[in-house]
């Protein structure tokens, strides 16, 4: 029992209710930004340009409509549990197909269970070969799971929690999908829970060379074009992950205290070709739980955590989108023994589950259902 009296293992129904004052506060901070000025003619050069979170906001202020989101993640059960003292708020979704196979589904930052919302469907309904039981939780720190409340919350230890997710909700053989963030938990939930985990599916494989110029000696020219688009986002586009791993609080004194500030920082890794009302749910998300900051600290957990070096053996299957880095093959062997799928794609990008839903479903269903 907690301090409340209820069991630590009690799933508690829960239902997305914004109330209006916030929802006006967040109008009136907009309102009021105060906005920085910016050098003529860089464009991106100096980080996201002013034109793009000018445009943004005032749309947040005056023409996007959070209670159209609201409704939307309403529409499905959600729950909230507590998991080694942090509460877990997650959907779930079942499907109508008795033989249903279960999932769990994990996002990464800057997104939300948001990333998730369009792949519900056609995962859940029958195409002829099974349907999904879906469960898709918020990371601790994020979103409805409300902020962590303690040090310690890196990928192992979301990992040995989601596997008590699933215990818990009673699925005896599941499966693990991922992105981002989410990529990194799903080889750990596959070696924590091995009796039960039948797959990873996962969108990025972050596997790197080694400090042994062997690994670098026959390297292919696609291979090469890989590392030189890596280093490119080393250069130039790294500086959110440095400062979340070192000063995640440093952060969080602006993320908590200015929307602009939080969009801006958020929107920079959002991409081309997403819809401003995505973005903006994602967004807004943060704000209304106040996870901005907290959201960051995963980075800073993972970056001081000691993490296993034995290769996963988990069978895992990789989804390669056009337009974001999923992984090199030859260094993703040499991390995951057992990978017996990787698929490419020509478009969906980083956020494939909302930009292509049909691909990212299909490939998941093809993934289990050579599994199952």
């Amino acid at each position: 029992m907690d301090a409340t009296g209820r069991s630590q293992e009690q799933i508690r129904p829960f239902r997305v209710e914004v109330p209006q004052s916030h929802l006006d506060d967040l109008r009136d901070r907009l309102a009021r930004t105060r906005w920085p000025d910016e050098l003529p003619g860089v464009g991106d050069g100096f980080g996201v340009p002013l034109g793009y979170v000018r445009d943004l906001a005032e749309y947040w202020r005056t023409g996007y409509d959070w209670r159209k989101w609201e409704a939307r993640l309403n529409d499905h059960p959600q729950f909230k549990t507590t998991i080694d003292g942090q509460d877990i708020h997650f959907l779930h979704v079942r499907s109508s197909e008795p033989d249903a196979f279960p999932l769990i589904l994990t996002h990464g930052w800057p997104g939300s269970v948001v990333e998730y919302l369009d792949v519900i469907e056609p995962l859940t309904a029958s195409d002829g070969t099974g349907a999904f039981d879906l469960v898709i939780p918020s990371l601790p720190g994020y979103g409805f799971s409300g902020p962590t409340h303690e040090t310690g919350w890196n990928r192992s230890r979301i990992a040995k929690a989601w596997a008590e997710l699933m215990r818990r909700l009673r699925y005896e053989h599941y499966g693990a999908v991922g992105n981002d963030p989410g990529s990194m938990i799903n080889p750990e939930i596959g070696r924590i829970d091995p009796e039960h985990v039948v797959g990873s599916h996962v969108t990025q494989i972050f596997s790197f060379p080694s400090a042994d110029p062997a690994e670098m000696a026959d390297l292919s020219e696609e291979e090469q074009q890989q590392l030189g688009t890596l280093q490119w986002f080393y250069e130039n586009k790294f500086s959110f992950n440095q400062l979340m791993s070192q000063q995640p609080q440093t952060l969080a004194y602006a993320l908590a205290d200015s929307p602009v500030g939080l969009l801006a920082w958020n929107a920079q890794l959002f991409g081309e070709g997403l819809d401003d009302d995505f973005v903006l749910t994602n967004v807004t998300l943060y704000w209304l739980t106040g996870t901005g900051g907290s959201a960051a600290r995963l980075y800073y957990e993972d970056a001081h955590a000691t993490q296993p070096t034995e290769p996963t053996t988990t069978p895992t299957a990789v989804a390669a989108f056009a337009g974001d880095f999923s992984g090199i093959r030859r260094f993703a062997d040499r991390d995951h023994r057992n990978i017996v799928r990787w698929t490419t794609f020509d478009h969906g990008g980083h956020f494939a589950a909302h930009k292509a839903p049909d691909l990212l479903a299909g490939d998941i269903r093809a993934f289990f259902g050579q599994l199952r």
